[in-house]
């Protein structure tokens, strides 16, 4: 009997990529392609007082240049359309697009960028979340209330486009139970997602006003839609062209140049393509949002937590137009795995002129988990107990309310905590200045929409077939993995194509850790159908019950008998090919968490502050691991990434300026930064929304790490780091004032 689904498969797109043979949006070449480019706001707020392209125009090879004036108030967005497509009078941010053209070569349409001549009366920019919140603050967006997609509607204009708030209980009643008040307040940086391949685009729009069109967005359904309602042009009339993905961690769910890049095409009458280097990706991509949070914790002398408290403040930067629900869903679940008789989750998004900011792997969370686990942290140690049986105490257990009300059917904080405990030594002897930070982070993947094909043809051959893109965690290989199972046949033996947006009306692409709940249940459904039909067939033909018959090595088998039909033979009795749709659409949040325990040992040079990684231990539970080798993959993944934002990565600005304009500036760990990664899994079968009972692992590894080091560093050296990154620099500084 094969079994596809448990072993270490490789990717079934990882020949392509190796050999170089992947097509990416920056490699498509159509006859008579050129090259579009962008002019940027030097401002970070103020009007366009007067444009002028015309030697721009006469540069030998450009082809079009188009500036706000023609599209003027065409707005784009991922939920809230509050961007134009080129700054329609006004700009907001240093790095807003003020004109765009496209070119024979790029030499030329840079040429052309340096003719435009701009005229700004600049203004005075709102830079700071709290100055912008203030009642007498400028309004940056005098229009927001007529914005179509707000989440929430907003009561009063200003620079907060969206507040929600969730929680359960009396807030003030259960601080008046306390026995112990903490507050503390957290802050934290933008980061970039530092994919490899920066955004591209290819487009080419006929004189109808549709077009093709080639990019990196893991979801095309959904920016296909986003284009459509801007231009005002069926979505039917844009096809998206599938794509490989040079990397996403959330930065490529949406429209970027797409819009531009469309204008172009159009007023050009060729194809165009835009390709953004890395100061631009920078400067005016979606980073990671900055936030402030302020936490206010109640417990009783046996640590029991009676009132808990989480204000965020999210800086949004110049729009809100890159987040798919137009807030961070992840602060809504930042108050953690435990049980909270009175709990308060407020978040608020607010307008500045910085750089707008969008999804960067598990949005929200990273954040509110770095000040709740730090939180916890200080608390259990202000009541003297240890972190580890702080946190025991107050885990939640299956079938527990969470701090918002919500319900969790199945989580097992404990068994993780347990394990990483094991794992890491944590309760070991340490030496001298060396110390071990524990902290947590549960997710339940969100649903979605997918839509999956098996073919079997007259040769008895498989193919999969989905519109899906692969951003990078493996969901093609999942596809076929579970297709394979279904159909006894190995991986490496069914054929993969990836349809475009013309092949189903809609499809939800990836993100939110949800790809191999949505697309491995709609692979299931069509392997489920595949196969019956397979048996069917068999069946009448071998005369026996279809209950009597199994799948192996591409036939079918009656089990007593040992008589078969190959997939050639059923397919030809049947008189065509077989051909099935698998689907699966759900809106709901699963009722299943994967929980993840990491342990932090570092070491800090008392005279330098300088912090040594030593050792990192994830203990993970989850369901069913569909591939071991991907599932490691995204835990090592997730541990390196949250090291970076949690001790080097930073977008440094200068007032409203990005000053960190390359890698070699923005400090994304390498080899010599990452310490022993220790790892634990624990199957929770069978419980999992996904195939087979499995459970998110994509965004949980990384979401606790920051907190992991913070709590480390205290343990080591006394000294508690409340703002990202945790630094050498601001280690020394505090150990000075310490013992100053």
């Amino acid at each position: 009997m094969i079994h596809v689904v448990g072993r270490a498969t490789p990717r079934v797109e990882g020949k392509l990529k190796v050999t170089g043979m992947a097509q990416y949006s920056a490699d498509v070449k159509l006859p008579g392609t050129l090259w579009g480019k962008c002019l940027r706001s030097p401002i970070s707020s103020g009007r366009i007082k007067s444009i002028d392209v015309s030697k721009a125009r006469q540069v030998a090879g450009v082809k079009a240049v188009i500036t706000g004036q023609d599209m003027a108030g065409l707005r784009i967005g991922r939920c809230i359309y509050d961007t134009p497509v080129v700054a329609d009078g006004v700009v907001r941010f240093i790095g807003e697009k003020v004109a765009a053209v496209a070119a024979e070569t790029e030499e030329a349409a840079e040429q052309a960028l340096d003719l435009i001549e701009v005229d700004y009366e600049e203004m005075e920019p709102l830079l700071d979340p709290f100055e912008a919140i203030r009642p007498d603050a400028p309004i940056l967006h005098p229009d927001l209330l007529s914005y179509k997609g707000l989440p929430v509607p907003v009561e009063k204009l200003g620079n907060v486009f969206a507040y929600l708030k969730w929680g359960k209980g009396d807030i003030e009643a259960g601080f008046k139970q306390a026995d112990l008040i903490v507050e503390n307040t957290f802050t934290t940086q933008v980061t970039h997602q530092s994919y490899l391949e920066p955004h591209a685009c290819v487009v080419k729009a006929d004189p109808s006003g549709g077009a093709e069109i080639w990019s990196c967005s893991k979801t095309p359904f959904a920016v296909r839609t986003q284009l459509s309602n801007c231009l005002g042009v069926a979505k039917e009339k844009l096809v998206f062209r599938p794509m490989h993905i040079g990397g996403d961690f959330g930065g490529k769910g949406g429209f970027m140049d797409v819009p531009a890049c469309y204008f172009l095409s159009l007023k050009s009458g060729q194809p165009v393509k835009m390709v953004m280097d890395y100061s631009e990706e920078l400067l005016a991509g979606n980073p990671r949002h900055a936030s402030i949070i302020k936490v206010k914790t109640g417990v009783k002398k046996d640590g029991a937590i009676v009132a808990h408290h989480l204000d965020f403040i999210f800086d949004s930067g110049a729009y809100g137009s890159m987040k798919p629900a137009g807030y961070l869903i992840g602060a809504s679940t930042c108050a953690g795995p435990y049980k909270i008789a009175n709990c308060l989750i407020e978040e608020r998004m607010v307008y500045t002129n910085k750089v707008p900011c969008g999804h960067m792997r598990a949005p929200g969370d990273p954040q509110g988990f770095f000040a709740n686990e730090s939180q916890m942290d200080i608390v259990a140690r202000k009541l003297r107990m240890d972190p580890a049986e702080f946190k025991r105490k107050n885990m939640l257990q299956d079938g527990d309310e969470t701090p918002i009300g919500g319900h969790i059917a199945h989580v097992r904080g404990v068994e993780a905590l347990e394990k990483a405990i094991g794992l890491s030594g944590y309760k070991k002897p340490k030496p001298k200045n060396v110390g071990r930070g524990l902290a947590f982070s549960e997710w339940s993947p969100s649903g979605g929409e997918g839509n999956v094909f098996v073919k079997i043809d007259e040769a008895g051959e498989v193919k999969v077939s989905s519109p899906v893109v692969d951003q990078g965690a493996g969901v093609l290989t999942v596809i076929v993995e579970v297709v394979g199972e279904e159909l006894k046949v190995p991986a490496d033996r069914i054929e993969l194509e990836q349809l475009d947006s013309s092949a189903v009306p809609s499809d939800g692409g990836v993100g939110g850790s949800r790809a191999t709940r949505v697309y491995g249940n709609a692979s299931y459904d069509a392997g489920v159908k595949a196969r019956e039909e397979l048996l069917k067939i068999a069946a009448e033909k071998l005369g026996v019950k279809s209950e009597e018959l199994e799948l192996a090595n591409r036939s079918v088998i009656h089990r007593k008998s040992k008589r078969r039909m190959s997939f050639a033979e059923i397919v030809k009795a049947r008189g065509e090919p077989i051909g099935v749709k698998g689907y699966y659409k759900s809106s709901e949040k699963a009722h299943d968490a994967s929980v993840s325990a990491q342990i932090a040992e570092v070491h800090i040079d008392p005279e330098t502050g300088q912090i040594t990684l030593r050792q990192m231990t994830s203990a993970h539970t989850t369901g069913k691991v569909i591939n071991p080798l991907m599932h490691q993959g995204q835990i090592d993944g997730g541990v390196v990434f949250g090291l970076g934002y949690a001790l080097t990565e930073e977008v440094l600005f200068d007032g409203g300026k990005v000053t960190t304009t390359n890698f070699g500036e923005f400090k994304i760990p390498n080899i010599t930064d990452i310490p022993p990664l220790k790892t634990a899994v624990i199957e929770n079968v069978p419980h999992g929304p996904g195939p087979y009972n499995s459970l998110a692992i994509g965004e949980v590894a990384n979401v606790p790490v920051a907190a992991a080091v913070a709590n480390a560093v205290e343990d080591a050296c006394g000294v508690r780091i409340t703002n990202l990154p945790v630094t050498a620099e601001k280690v020394y500084q505090a150990l000075k004032a310490r013992y100053a």
